[in-house]
């Protein structure tokens, strides 16, 4: 029912054959594969990774089918996560043209998803950024319809640091928020990369979602998150969020990952469920990382047919 993958961008400094043949080799069944542009000015943890570069796609298909098939591994989603609402015009169209390729590039490979941020400018509210997400998505979307593409959208408010305040850079953070987005592009080929993790830290419930958006469920990403109560207690929930939370590897926070999975079986959700790994305290060295991403595969395996 479910297919066990893993997010690339944990193994940055690996090639794409590296990673694929560390799929192979430890049971996973798909990667979702890190898509940012060569040369990229990104420096945030987990950005700038290029697995599979789109500007050079023609070169490499070839040999990227060719390795994916004899390991018997598949691509579930081609990963860019920028900014495309950033207050700068100029950075925003570049985010932009690059994301567009990839949605160029997907159906080359034979992949259905491109998985994404929607953006946002942090120093505006949410009906500024509504309104801009209504001025830039729909040529976007209208790109993946044509070319038979599913954007998901991943719900990472992109709030965690003084950089990011007050209002994150990432518009889709809340089912409130994603019914507007949902409305205002009512389009099947516009959906969610949905991440539990991220309605755990902002207090809500990260069950309820899967019911009320079961047909907007085009990727998952299985990370979890500890939310320390005693570090809350005093900074509170307007404080910048790193100061009462992290991110962990799953089966080690406060994710409710049997009341996740059953309400995935019950909606019917068959597809990519893929590990997320931005935990620090498996970050050391490449003995951790690798501990991680095995760590994460043998409590999930209790869940997965």
């Amino acid at each position: 029912m479910f297919h066990l993958g893993f997010v690339s961008a944990i193994l940055a400094e690996k090639s794409f054959r590296e990673v694929v043949h560390f799929a192979s080799e430890n049971g996973f069944q798909c990667i979702e594969a890190m898509c940012w542009p060569k040369g990229g000015e990104d420096t945030r943890r987990y950005a700038g990774v290029t697995h599979i570069d789109v500007d050079t796609l023609d070169a490499q298909r070839d040999a990227i089918q060719q390795v994916l098939q004899e390991k018997d591994i598949y691509i579930s989603g081609l990963g860019y996560y920028p900014n495309p609402l950033d207050p700068n015009m100029e950075n925003a169209s570049v985010y932009i043209e690059h994301l567009k390729k990839l949605i160029s590039a997907a159906p080359k490979l034979g992949i259905p998803v491109v998985n994404t941020f929607i953006g946002r400018n942090p120093q505006k509210n949410v009906d500024y950024n509504l309104d801009r997400f209504k001025e830039v998505w729909p040529d976007i979307i209208t790109l993946a319809e044509k070319e038979g593409v599913r954007i998901g959208i991943e719900n990472c408010p992109m709030l965690f640091t003084r950089d990011e305040w007050p209002g994150g850079k990432n518009l889709a953070i809340s089912p409130a928020i994603w019914d507007k987005m949902f409305n205002l592009i009512p389009s099947d080929n516009f959906g969610l990369n949905y991440d539990p993790s991220h309605l755990v830290w902002m207090q809500m419930d990260e069950i309820q979602p899967i019911y009320d958006f079961r047909d907007k469920l085009f990727h998952i990403h299985l990370k979890d998150v500890k939310v320390y109560k005693d570090k809350l207690d005093k900074v509170g929930i307007l404080a910048y969020p790193l100061e009462y939370h992290s991110p962990k590897i799953p089966g080690l926070g406060d994710v409710r990952w049997r009341d996740f999975f059953s309400a995935l079986t019950t909606v019917g959700y068959k597809g990519p469920v893929c590990i997320e790994v931005e935990d620090k305290a498996f970050e050391g060295s490449e003995a951790d990382v690798r501990a991680a991403i095995l760590t994460s595969r043998n409590y999930l395996r209790q869940f997965l047919s």
